[in-house]
């Protein structure tokens, strides 16, 4: 299971920088190319995204799998294929990935896909970047390409390698990716084609591997394959793009694209003076208190994402070693009341790991509902003396769930469970997570709808996984998901594993947010999606 932890480290990592409320924010007026907010707000050639995560890198051989890194990377170099709103995965660079064996992947280049300088993109690109991106000299750990024939467990190849026998091109326009173990296809297509953001050979091929690692020409290329081109940015307040008017499918209807990365709280009062002109569910966090405000304004419209962000408990179940007692943890809270009141009921409740948004969800798996005489009788069974106090973190930026925690620990008082809330920040709260010193830990997580297996296989994985929960028939069905493409199948294992949840309770879900976004009325064709948010970018366009 080591392997598999690294993917969910990675996964987590873009997962909660998108979903944490409150993580990674900053304040401050912003400007973009020398203009002011006010006057960018006004322009008739400019769209400007609101933000509230900062960026890393627009370096695509050091991502790390943040969120806000990924898409504004993503909107000069395209990834091989993407996620569409409808959690289905839609050509970028690649029109076709195919697997008859869940061990050989082939992809296959759009013939239409050129670059910027009128160079067809090749299986020679994609094999050079992935050379690049498997490099010791680069050093990036977080693609974990370990996953592939040739590359090492530490995820790089020999330095100086010039090719990986996992990773190779077998004609101009098709790659052939191997790996060691069986995986199954949205887990590739999910985990490394989504990821891996083809460079120009031709045109990096001049710089030595420790010269990529800083080299300028990635702050502003001059060669793309994506729909627009980074002019200036500032990692903790701006990026600024200008539009590629030699696009392969089609020159963008706005010449000017702006990410403004501000705090949440700024988010409602740029949507109601038209500095911000549109929102992104995860990447953009309006706290709660504001989404009656932006509903109410006259110059947005406003959506609700998918519920995908899974405000998880976990508890350590080294400390709490009876499955009843957790149980009664469960069924001593009211769950539903809390979506209502404090989320408005701008989500859902569910048990494990799925929510309805996944394509493996059950609805059969009916939430247990609150029933504070049975949380009563699982712990008189116990032998549970109310003596102990249960340690509980949260984060201490999520303000929502802080309240929630609240209502949480006057209901388990009162069936005799003593918990006492620790806040703390976001950084602290990994901290303590990695530790294991806690009794239960909340933190909002998502689990990648069309894939959970590298997330949901790393935190049940035994005792060095936050919950320190293993069983055999668990582990079984998530090794099974990896070895077959019938949706159907998987969806079956996927429910073997969130009624475990219900029966061992290792974890469980507070709520899953369905979180809020807005649009100026003044843009057309675009409109605010959990995935797939700029995968038609070039058809935004501004109201005359």
């Amino acid at each position: 299971m080591k392997k598999r932890r690294r993917v969910a480290a990675f996964l987590l990592a873009a997962a909660i920088s998108a979903a944490a409320i409150g993580c990674g924010n900053t304040s401050g007026q912003n400007t973009v190319e020398g203009e002011s907010t006010q006057q960018a707000a006004v322009s008739d050639d400019i769209v400007n995204v609101g933000v509230t995560n900062t960026l890393g890198t627009l370096n695509p051989l050091l991502m790390d799998g943040g969120e806000v890194n990924k898409y504004a990377t993503a909107l000069m170099f395209l990834p091989l294929v993407e996620l569409n709103s409808d959690l289905e995965f839609e050509g970028q660079i690649a029109d076709s990935v195919t697997t008859e064996d869940n061990r050989n992947f082939i992809v296959h280049i759009d013939e239409r896909a050129m670059w910027s300088d009128g160079e067809k993109i090749t299986a020679e690109d994609v094999v050079y970047t992935a050379l690049r991106l498997t490099s010791p000299v680069i050093g990036n750990t977080a693609m974990m390409y370990y996953v592939f024939e040739g590359v090492g467990d530490d995820g790089f190849t020999e330095e100086g390698a010039t090719s990986i026998d996992g990773i190779r091109a077998l004609d101009e326009a098709t790659v052939q990716f191997t790996t060691k173990e069986p995986m199954s296809l949205t887990t590739f297509q999910n985990s490394y084609a989504r990821y891996l953001m083809t460079l120009p050979k031709h045109v990096i091929e001049q710089y030595s591997e420790e010269e990529l690692k800083t080299a300028e020409w990635f702050n502003h290329p001059d060669v793309v394959s994506g729909p627009y081109m980074v002019t200036d940015f500032d990692v903790d307040h701006y990026i600024s793009y200008v539009a590629n008017e030699n696009y392969w499918r089609g020159a963008p209807k706005i010449p000017k694209l702006n990410i403004k990365i501000v705090s949440g709280s700024q988010l409602y009062a740029g949507l109601q003076s038209g500095e911000i002109d549109i929102t992104q569910p995860t990447m953009s966090v309006i706290p709660q208190e504001d989404y009656e405000s932006v509903e109410s304004l006259s110059n947005v419209n406003v959506f609700y994402g998918e519920p995908v962000t899974n405000q998880s408990v976990f508890i350590r179940t080294q400390n709490i070693t009876d499955a009843r007692v957790r149980q009664a943890l469960l069924y001593a809270i009211d769950r539903p009341m809390i979506l209502e009141q404090l989320l408005k009921g701008k989500g859902e409740v569910v048990d494990g790991f799925l929510s309805s948004a996944s394509p493996f969800y059950d609805e059969t798996v009916v939430p247990v509902e609150q029933d504070a005489e049975k949380a009563k009788e699982l712990l008189a069974e116990a032998g549970w003396d109310g003596s102990q106090t249960l340690k509980f973190y949260v984060n201490s930026g999520d303000s929502a769930f802080v309240n929630a925690a609240n209502v949480f620990v006057a209901q388990w008082a009162a069936v005799g469970i003593q918990v006492e809330i620790q806040t703390v920040d976001f950084a602290t709260l990994m901290s303590v997570a990695g530790s294991g010193d806690y009794d239960l830990l909340a933190v909002q997580y998502t689990y990648a709808p069309v894939d959970p297996y590298p997330d949901v296989a790393w935190l049940l994985g035994g005792e060095e996984s936050w919950t320190g929960y293993g069983d055999a028939s668990v582990t079984e069905a998530l090794s099974k998901t990896q070895s077959t493409s019938d949706m159907e199948e998987i969806r079956e294992l996927y429910t073997i594993v969130d009624k475990k949840m219900q029966e061992d309770v290792p974890m469980f879900s507070a709520y899953v947010v369905s979180a809020q976004a807005a649009v100026n009325k003044r843009l057309s064709n675009a409109t605010p999606s959990v995935y797939g948010f700029f995968n038609n970018v070039e058809q935004w366009e501004i109201a005359e």
